[in-house]
């Protein structure tokens, strides 16, 4: 096969951690070619998505005293070509959020591949359709008590019923944004008027999950099938327990409400185009839905000795065969 994953600057990505490379090392391991674009590189031509794609060879990462290790360099491009993407069998779509209005236009342009021929993943409408944070909205009995608004007066009649709040901006990542909402904060009405552009911007407001001191874990999902999860630990001085705000990571398992919450989703999921997903849950209480570049394969992979992005390919690779069986 050959796979086209449209990511962020090769250059600029930790092959240690990011799922994006344990995806391109699992596909190269089992034989296929792997190309990368950026979504700057996308152009439509007659009516078909082309972008101009580079050939990728890693070299894989390994573990030594637990820990991953990269070689240096651990990548080398060796061509570089303008081509229609219908020459791919699958396309990734990888790009990290915030979903601009850049990352929009990607998503219109890969409209114009036929996936009749190339299989996209995750689905473009379906990566419009499901903003990270209101995805889960549709969910009610999975999630947390929760309210989407720019009204200061609602938000502070909530927290009044609440006690203890978290409010999150709807186009943030990696816990960009996340503050902690109580009435006695003096900087109340200052921390709602600047998270909702003086009440221009909506933001979601939650229910403090007083778990969340446990941990916030990320359950990986294909095709709607729970494939391994990873326990977020907060790091210190910090309530959020996101990697990129100095979390670490720990073993855990899928509980059984877990698992019932991932079956509740699936169908959304398979309905929407979305194959490959990362889903939070902190509590028992799904949080997130990540559709853009969900990450944790490495984590997972180091912890329980798995290679997920095996799992994956192989599932791309059933896929096409069952669709040109068709």
């Amino acid at each position: 096969m050959k796979l086209a994953f449209i990511i962020d600057p090769i250059h600029q990505l930790n092959p240690c951690h990011d799922t994006s490379v344990a995806l391109m090392e699992a596909a190269q391991i089992l034989g296929h070619e792997v190309w990368v674009t950026q979504a700057n590189q996308l152009t439509v031509v007659a009516g078909k998505a082309w972008a101009v794609l580079e050939r990728v060879e890693l070299v894989p990462i390994k573990e030594v005293d637990g820990h991953w290790v990269a070689a240096d360099p651990w990548y080398e491009i060796r061509d570089s070509v303008f081509n229609c993407l219908e020459t791919m069998d699958a396309v990734f779509m990888r790009t990290d959020p915030p979903v601009t209005t850049s990352y929009l236009y990607a998503t219109y342009i890969l409209d114009y591949i036929d996936q009749n021929k190339t299989l996209v993943i995750n689905s473009p409408r379906g990566i419009r359709n499901a903003n990270e944070k209101m995805y889960a909205l549709q969910f009610t009995e999975a999630i947390p008590e929760t309210i989407v608004t720019a009204h200061k007066q609602v938000i502070r009649e909530f927290v009044e019923k609440k006690g203890k709040t978290v409010l999150k901006p709807l186009g943030q990542k990696a816990g960009e944004g996340i503050l902690i909402l109580e009435l006695g904060d003096r900087n109340f009405n200052s921390i709602i008027e600047l998270s909702t552009h003086q009440g221009r911007i909506p933001v979601m407001v939650q229910n403090f999950i007083p778990e969340a001191k446990d941990g916030d874990k990320r359950i990986i999902l294909l095709n709607g099938e729970a494939i391994g999860a990873v326990n977020r630990l907060a790091g210190s001085g910090e309530f959020r327990n996101n990697m990129a705000t100095g979390g670490t990571v720990a073993k855990t398992e899928i509980t059984p409400k877990e698992y019932e919450i991932c079956a509740q989703i699936a169908p959304t999921l398979s309905k929407d185009g979305l194959i490959f997903v990362g889903i939070d849950v902190i509590g028992g209480y799904l949080t997130e839905v990540n559709v853009t570049s969900p990450t944790g394969i490495r984590e997972i992979d180091l912890l329980e000795e798995t290679r997920l992005g095996d799992r994956v390919i192989q599932w791309v690779e059933q896929a096409l065969i069952n669709k040109n069986q068709k």
